[in-house]
């Protein structure tokens, strides 16, 4: 059992969690830079925008379309099909300065350069699906599930561990949101779905870290909190490549091969499963290190016989 101690058996993750949290406070220092100055890049979700439904007698490529729609200056278009491959949804940004008939032109005129056999079958101007009212309220959301996250942790575990979760899943988001609003790609409801799957993600690999964590610290009578998490984390980290490598696996399939539909989707979930490895270890475990974190805090609370007597009367 203490063999685990030796040297060469333990990878010291730890050693390197102070420049690894100067780091993560640089990178939190930036992406709140950029959120602040540059902003988000919304998605007709948030923006609202103008629905134009395109029929076709054959069947089209949506590439064909998106590149027609770009040589008329019309750049930003969500393009997919409904019902069937010959009948085209495009969804368009809002442009103050162009009418409605001259959007129905390049439109149509974008169209015929395709197929000469198009025909527009509506077009109509929808507002926001996600008003200021309903985003001010998943905002809330996001708190309250922080909170009652921080709760669960601290219940299951101890106040300080569920700190570090929860400053873990803050930095997860943070940087995802940090990264669309450096590069300014668009952010629309799959993206926010992504975020939020990152966030149960990242906290699913923290509570398999420190599920390990308190477990040792009840094993080992040997080594203070640094070495039995460095001990948690070596025996994790088979879980966690196979976990992190198969998901990964799956969402570059999706970035490659999925279309520009979901190709936000994926960018973010790319980032928030990069980042929530690498949280796990270096911001949720070496936070609830610094906030000294201890074996006694882990180990299950005796209750002495007199105790029971006097809870029993």
């Amino acid at each position: 059992m203490f063999q685990l101690l030796k040297p060469g058996h333990v990878i010291p993750f730890m050693r390197l969690a102070f420049p690894a949290t100067l780091l993560s406070l640089a990178i939190i220092a930036f992406c709140i830079f950029s959120l602040a100055t540059r902003g988000l890049n919304w998605g007709l979700d948030f923006t609202g925008g103008t629905i134009v439904e395109l029929n076709y007698e054959q069947p089209v490529e949506l590439n064909a379309v998106r590149t027609a729609l770009v040589e008329q200056k019309i750049e930003g278009a969500v393009v997919q099909f409904f019902g069937s491959t010959r009948d085209v949804l495009i969804r368009l940004a809002p442009k103050g300065e162009v009418s409605q008939q001259q959007l129905a032109t390049a439109v149509t005129t974008a169209g015929k350069a395709v197929s000469a056999s198009v025909k527009l079958t509506r077009m109509e101007f929808v507002g926001p699906a996600v008003g200021a009212e309903l985003a001010q309220s998943g905002f809330m959301a996001i708190v309250a599930s922080l909170l009652c996250i921080l709760a669960y942790v601290g219940f299951r575990f101890e106040w300080r561990m569920a700190t570090g979760a929860v400053l873990s899943l803050a930095h997860d988001v943070l940087v995802t949101l940090g990264v669309f609003s450096w590069f300014q790609f668009e952010f629309d409801l799959t993206v926010l779905a992504a975020v939020m799957t990152v966030v149960g993600y990242s906290l699913n690999d923290t509570i398999v870290v420190f599920d390990r964590v308190r477990e040792n610290a009840r094993r080992l009578r040997k080594g203070d909190m640094r070495e039995i998490i460095d001990i948690s984390m070596t025996e994790t980290l088979s879980r966690t490549l196979i976990t992190s490598g198969t998901t990964l696996f799956t969402v570059v399939a999706l970035f490659v091969m999925g279309g520009p539909l979901i190709h936000g989707f994926a960018t973010a979930l790319l980032i928030g499963i990069g980042f929530g490895t690498y949280s796990s270890i270096y911001v949720a475990s070496a936070w609830a290190m610094y906030l000294k974190v201890r074996r006694e805090h882990l180990l299950p609370v005796e209750v002495s016989k007199d105790d029971s007597e006097v809870e029993s009367l």
